[in-house]
């Protein structure tokens, strides 16, 4: 009974936010993107109904896997730390309700910043959202109108029109970048810089973090 009624009650906090399956949190330095080499404190929640085959977080996929940590203990160890800021990823963050998360760590004044797929509807209160789109689970229309910074990962050339296509739905301030697949940067490359020489409105993210291990 205590079993049935444990897991009723995760259920509901989880649907309020109170909890998430947690994977891992972590103060570090942004490695990709506009904000990179910015320090910031990284919650990664676990979760993932899209199934990248080059995702190197593949153990977040099973939200399972991660036990469900109290959100006021989350947000405790963000305001504790100096950054001032936080970057929320996945897994897919947006399978689950941000909305108390964010209130609460907004309150503090601590910067948000979101990256997601955009496969799920919006929740929370965001000063930056990275969207980085899915061709298995394209992303939700109010995802893309909000999205500050369009991030593509480029596997393949074939890519480049999955990034345009995506490109021609974000405002018109969302700043745009290529992301080589970290397995196959030293092929793609190339094509990513001839195709930004030729199309600068794009810029190169590099996974930098993993250039200078940092976690």
């Amino acid at each position: 009974m205590n079993q049935i009624f444990d897991k009723k009650k995760i259920e509901v906090e989880l649907a309020e936010g109170k909890v998430l399956p947690l994977m891992e949190e972590f103060y570090s330095i942004q490695g990709e993107g506009f904000h990179t080499g910015k320090a910031a404190y990284f919650v990664r929640i676990g979760g993932c109904d899209v199934g990248c085959q080059w995702c190197d977080e593949k153990e977040s996929w099973n939200p399972n896997l991660h036990p469900a940590k109290s959100t006021d203990l989350i947000i405790k160890n963000i305001i504790d730390c100096p950054a001032g800021s936080v970057v929320v990823t996945g897994g897919e963050p947006l399978m689950y309700n941000l909305d108390y998360f964010c209130k609460n760590l907004k309150e503090k004044n601590i910067r948000t910043f979101l990256e997601t797929s955009g496969s799920h509807s919006i929740s929370g209160q965001w000063d930056w959202i990275a969207l980085s789109p899915k061709k298995k689970y394209p992303p939700l229309k109010n995802i893309v109108e909000l999205a500050n910074e369009l991030k593509v990962i480029i596997s393949e050339e074939k890519d480049f029109d999955w990034a345009e296509h995506n490109a021609k739905l974000v405002s018109k301030k969302c700043l745009l970048y290529f992301q080589p697949e970290w397995s196959r940067r030293e092929k793609i490359i190339p094509a990513i810089i001839e195709y930004v020489l030729k199309n600068p409105q794009w810029k190169i993210s590099m996974q930098t973090h993993k250039y200078l291990n940092i976690p």
